[in-house]
């Protein structure tokens, strides 16, 4: 039986190093500008709708937001195919230059009041390009970053995934924060100011575009170049344990991410009674310890492989997720749910760190960017897209315990997966 070979081994380490740097800049500029829209959506609201109610223009804004969700799948699918047909580089130039487009549209589009309902119409246009944009960025960056890192290195290197998925969110809080307290009375911001850090991630999305056109091809796609039947749904059907592990490993960490990162805020506010400006403290701080975490979990799976992390997460999670929230539930000193929260995220480490890698792992390159980003979208759109709403309908109905208990669940389901699932630091399909 022959040696797995490193295909990375033609490429120089200072063109691996700016491979690295392009996919993960990118990526993060891609979640930047994905998550501006929810954070500023409080002020534009009313520029795309008619007056009747805040609450009424909120829901609306937030109707538009899960339509950009639900084109992530659609991304997924159209992009990662687009990379295994024609390369990781193209489709990383072309997926930052959908999402400038987006949100250069965003940025200029005239108001309610001034082109009436085609503003709307305009508004659900620009994120459903963000929404096909950041769908296919996931598997097409996943895929490059672990084609382009040496084999000994790969976990480590795609962990930047996640580490610039975070800096996004907290680049998004921070432009909010910074307009608010130094530059824009509360007026201005809700008149014209919104349209700022739009244009930032438009500008930003552009001086990336630029930089990924230079980058190195990976060598995994150019030696799989000439396969014929290369990403498409067909090809990807031949993998159907694949894809199911995909969908599986993805449950659980999906639904455990999102509950203690984008939900964990309002879950401060709304259940544990904390003030908005102590939640907004303690999530962002909780936040950064837990981005400045993935490297180091990404290092110790390439020490001791993917499949104890994952265990360990599954394990963890299965055990403590209802403990955690209901202390959580509970409490009303700032620091001890900042340690609950921080504890709840690095056992969510586990998966995070390591899930894009383990998948890009799990694929031939002819199907690996639709591999990864296909099935992964769907997992996400339904399971981790719907984990907010769900816990709010578990209390509102009185039964907040509820949505704990499902997330245990979940988690116990992908624990099954990460325990019958060979390890792929072992057993990667890169060094086929």
């Amino acid at each position: 039986m022959s040696q797995p070979t490193d295909n990375t081994s033609a490429i120089t380490v200072s063109q691996r190093i700016k491979s690295i740097i392009g996919g993960s800049l990118g990526n993060l500029v891609e979640w930047y500008d994905w998550y501006v829209y929810s954070a500023f959506s409080l002020y534009f609201a009313a520029a795309f709708f008619p007056a009747k109610n805040a609450t009424a223009q909120l829901l609306n804004t937030a109707g538009i937001f899960a339509i950009g969700f639900l084109m992530r799948p659609v991304g997924g699918w159209l992009m990662g195919a687009y990379a295994d047909k024609h390369g990781r580089k193209k489709a990383l130039t072309a997926s930052i230059l959908l999402m400038s487009f987006g949100s250069l549209l965003i940025t200029f589009v005239p108001g309610y009041n001034q082109i009436g309902v085609a503003a709307p119409i305009l508004l659900v246009l620009a994120r459903i390009i963000q929404g096909l944009s950041v769908g296919g960025e996931y598997g097409t960056s996943a895929t490059y970053l672990s084609e382009m890192a040496a084999r000994q290195h790969r976990g480590f290197y795609s962990s930047f995934q996640y580490v610039t998925l975070i800096m996004g969110q907290l680049i998004a809080l921070g432009v909010l924060v910074i307009l608010q307290r130094l530059f824009l009375t509360e007026d201005q911001l809700h008149s014209w100011g919104w349209r700022i850090p739009f244009a930032i991630g438009a500008v930003l999305a552009i001086s990336v575009m630029f930089l990924r056109r230079n980058l190195h091809e990976s060598a995994a796609f150019e030696q799989n170049e000439k396969q014929p039947a290369r990403g498409t749904i067909k090809a990807l059907a031949q993998h159907p344990r694949a894809v199911a592990t995909v969908v599986g490993l993805t449950l659980g960490g999906t639904i455990a991410f999102y509950t203690f990162t984008t939900y964990m805020q309002k879950f401060l506010v709304n259940t544990a009674s904390f003030s908005k400006a102590d939640a907004t403290l303690i999530s962002t701080l909780t936040l950064i310890v837990f981005m400045i975490v993935q490297p180091l979990f990404g290092a110790l799976s390439d020490r001791i492989g993917r499949r104890p992390l994952l265990i360990a997460f599954g394990v963890l999670g299965t055990l403590c997720t209802v403990p955690l929230l209901t202390k959580l539930s509970h409490t009303t000193d700032k620091w001890l749910a900042f340690a609950l929260i921080l504890v709840a995220l690095i056992i969510v480490s586990g998966y995070t760190a390591i899930n894009a890698v383990v998948k890009a792992e799990l694929f031939p390159a002819e199907v690996r960017a639709l591999g990864v980003g296909f099935p992964y979208a769907i997992a996400v759109s339904i399971f981790g897209g719907s984990a907010e709403w769900l816990a709010l309908e578990f209390k509102d109905a009185g039964h907040a315990q509820w949505f704990y208990w499902y997330v245990t669940i979940c988690i116990a389901v992908s624990l099954v997966i990460y325990i019958f699932m060979k390890d792929t630091h072992k057993h990667s399909k890169i060094e086929d």
